[in-house]
């Protein structure tokens, strides 16, 4: 492939009818880039830059054929040509702009496109091409060095303009998800209980770090009165703000149902019917619900998919794993099951998402299920927020610089004697 540079192009002698032709060339050029520059400054949208250069290369410049592409989605595509058939344009290019670094001759290059034009003009900023332009056609007696060497400004003046516009952009739809984001987190905050319940015969604390600031992470706490409160801890399916708008529906459903005081097997089949509704089956939700009388001292339990919370008590771990399958993925729950465990003296229950077993270490380790378990049965003794407090200390030293990869939540409830 011929490749010579055109700061190597020689000059021939000018006549002054030669140098009035450069001039009223310059004063067009000026004239063209004080136009080009007021475009931009009035915001003119990237399609019309796009005519207001194709038109000037064709109709005051000479150009007969030309191609300008730009990166779009990580794949080089054209937005603005002259006299070039789509199916030439629609050929892929990708594999061989890169290796264009400044102006070239591309004639008899072997490429079905790239092969119909005489030079090629990359668009280089910060190391990085932002635009390609391929010329062709030109009129081998004029000044073809001062021609292309307007060509190269103007093109780079385009290319930097739609630059500035996509990044701008990019910047308008950042600041929008930032603040979705804030409003979700927002929203989430009112949502998720500020406060526990602390009584006499049990307490609560709880951990929550939702990704990114919002997510789809749930937990709550009611107390039904003096004697009975109920617990759960729920993790739907996603991230960021769309499985924050599905947290707050399911809120809403589960506030309504939970203070009928259904049965636990027909509060559960109401709860997975609302879901349903909300989601169309497109998403699901896993789910622990829990009651508990302090008189009766009886734990009653529907674990619908999720990790297992641990129960210890009297050294012993329980794991609450009885309950029907998740949320929102089949019309009627195939099967039931509910749990319920008779806890003698002090106990404590560590309900998590899979936000925290899927933490890893710089090796690449999991924050194992049966490590939290072991945890809970070394530390049942300690007050919930003290528990919580030395649990997330545990956490922060197995991950080490690590981010967390998901939503993590943890509710603790500490049963006394």
């Amino acid at each position: 492939m011929p490749t010579v540079s055109f700061s190597d192009i020689s000059k021939q002698p000018i006549s002054y009818q030669a140098l009035e032709r450069d001039l009223n060339l310059k004063k067009l050029q000026v004239n063209r880039l004080l136009s080009l520059t007021q475009a931009i400054n009035n915001n003119v949208s990237s399609s019309g830059l796009f005519k207001m250069y194709s038109s000037f290369l064709n109709l005051e410049m000479g150009v007969k054929k030309m191609a300008l592409y730009f990166n779009k989605n990580d794949k080089w595509t054209y937005r603005s040509f002259i006299d070039i058939p789509d199916s030439l344009l629609n050929i892929d290019v990708d594999e061989h702009l890169e290796q264009f670094k400044q102006v070239l001759s591309v004639s008899g290059y072997d490429h079905p496109l790239i092969s119909q034009f005489d030079i090629v003009i990359p668009v280089i900023h910060k190391q990085s091409p932002l635009a390609y332009v391929f010329i062709g056609g030109l009129d081998e007696e004029e000044d073809m060095y001062n021609k292309v060497q307007f060509i190269t400004t103007i093109t780079n003046i385009v290319a930097v303009a739609i630059e500035n516009k996509r990044l701008f952009k990019k910047q308008l739809e950042q600041e929008r998800l930032r603040r979705e984001v804030e409003l979700g987190s927002e929203m989430q905050k009112m949502l998720i209980p500020a406060e526990l319940p602390c009584c006499q015969g049990y307490e609560f604390a709880s951990i929550y770090k939702p990704y990114l600031g919002v997510g789809g992470d749930y937990f709550d706490v009611i107390k039904f009165d003096d004697t009975n409160f109920a617990f759960c801890i729920a993790d739907i399916s996603g991230k960021g703000v769309a499985a924050a708008i599905l947290m707050a529906n399911f809120q809403a459903n589960f506030h309504s149902l939970i203070r009928k005081r259904y049965p636990l097997d027909e509060f559960i089949k109401e709860l997975n019917e609302s879901v349903l509704r909300i989601t169309n089956g497109e998403k699901f939700i896993t789910f622990f619900v829990a009651e508990y009388n302090t008189e009766t001292r009886q734990l009653t339990y529907i674990n619908a998919g999720h990790n297992p919370p641990v129960l210890v008590s009297n050294d012993k771990v329980h794991l609450l794993n009885k309950g029907c399958t998740i949320l929102g993925s089949f019309a009627t729950l195939p099967e039931i099951e509910i749990g319920q465990v008779h806890i003698e003296g002090a106990a404590v229950v560590l309900a998590y998402t899979d936000g925290l077993t899927d933490v890893t270490n710089k090796d690449g380790d999991f924050l194992d299920s049966n490590v939290l378990n072991d945890f809970a049965l070394q530390h049942e003794q300690l007050p919930a927020q003290k528990f919580n407090d030395l649990l997330l200390k545990e956490i922060e030293t197995f991950k080490q610089e690590r981010a967390y990869p998901d939503d993590f939540t943890v509710l603790t409830c500490k049963i006394f004697e």
